[in-house]
């Protein structure tokens, strides 16, 4: 595992009688990327301002390396941001906006010119360097704003929500090119968005964040399909949430019941005792459509179908089964039809998730 660069280490900050962040600690590995990922409001944003040196440290510490930052100017820091509106200036070309932070440097020309050419050869934007940023598009403006930090080979990358001013499929096509540029360049970055398939999509490690504090810390698997709690399971993607309550329990899994039903799990990892209370996370899309021969059978359960929209790619249905309504994504719906009354689900014993009651 890559080192620690960049480390947060019981770090508070408030705004009058507000407290954005709460005693927030991580390390975050060297050449990785790590998204902090929150509803509007929970502290994503003041952590990555606080890290470029934009808001004081108001309580703990804050590392590059083994450099305490907390009282470094932020231009000193070695942490570049790119902002959510690009931040372009109006009056200079696009050559002008990347190198800009060079000339304040006083680089020597040679030094300025091999960066230039090979930032601009990583972000495909040398045809541009002639061009006022009011005449390109906004996800051409993306890659200069983005060129303009990484020409200045800083440390750390923060990107703070760069990609919410592009239209769904532009941002799908830039964040795949962001990823590998970060990948090609090994900068340790940092990334803030509030949507989850971008941080799935890009990270190798994410920090869930709400009102101030980080939930939970992992990589875009485990913080998917092992979630530790009902925030976490239901803000990162769609989940059933199931209350329960441990019949029987072994290493090997466990026998949970759910209203009038039994539900058997395969987890492995550590299981609540007999008797205590639980909650299950079942996405949707590992819950099975089956035949009635099935009824009856372990972890099958029958209900009615209440709504569905047509996506294309899946059917999503709204399932009644005993006073409780599952969501369930069934893909091909070409081959398997649409089911507008009954229907039979499979909840896979080896997909069902346990999170613990606090």
């Amino acid at each position: 595992m890559a080192a620690v660069h960049l480390r947060i280490k019981d770090v508070s900050k408030s705004f009058g009688r507000v407290q954005a962040l709460k005693e927030v600690s991580l390390d975050i590995p060297r050449g990785s990327f790590t998204t902090f990922l929150g509803p509007s409001g929970c502290g994503k944003t003041t952590l990555l301002r606080t890290i470029a040196g934009f808001y004081e440290v108001e309580k703990g510490e804050i590392f590059i390396g083994e450099r305490l930052i907390n009282d470094v100017p932020s231009h000193l820091r070695g942490a570049i941001m790119v902002f959510q509106d690009y931040a372009l200036f109006p009056h200079m070309n696009i050559r002008e906006n990347i190198v800009y932070g060079l000339k304040i440097k006083k680089l020597p020309g040679q030094e300025i010119e091999r960066r230039l050419a090979k930032t601009v050869s990583y972000l495909g934007v040398g045809d541009l360097l002639a061009r006022s940023p009011a005449q390109i598009s906004g996800g051409q403006q993306q890659r200069v704003a983005l060129a303009r930090a990484v020409v200045m080979e800083p440390e750390v990358l923060l990107l703070d929500e760069p990609l919410s001013n592009l239209d769904a499929k532009l941002r799908i096509n830039i964040r795949a090119e962001l990823r590998q540029l970060q990948k090609r360049l090994g900068i340790t970055t940092i990334y803030v968005t509030h949507d989850q398939a971008e941080a799935l999509a890009l990270s190798d490690q994410v920090a869930v964040m709400n009102e101030g504090r980080i939930i939970q810390v992992g990589s875009p698997w485990d913080i998917y399909f092992k979630p530790r709690s009902p925030f976490v399971a239901s803000f990162v993607g769609t989940a059933n949430l199931l209350e329960g309550k441990v019949v029987a329990s072994s290493p090997a899994g466990a026998l949970v019941e759910v209203g009038r039903a039994r539900l058997r799990l395969e987890e492995k990892g550590e299981i609540p005792p007999a008797g205590a209370k639980v909650t299950l996370c079942i996405r949707p899309e590992t819950i099975e459509t089956v035949e009635e021969s099935l009824a009856g059978a372990d972890n099958v359960l029958a209900g009615r179908v209440r709504n569905y929209i047509f996506e294309g790619s899946h059917l999503r249905y709204w399932v009644d089964t005993d006073g409780r309504e599952l969501v369930v994504d069934v893909f091909d719906p070409a081959a398997k039809g649409i089911r507008e009354d009954a229907i039979l689900l499979r909840l896979p014993p080896d997909r069902i998730h346990v999170i613990p009651e606090d």
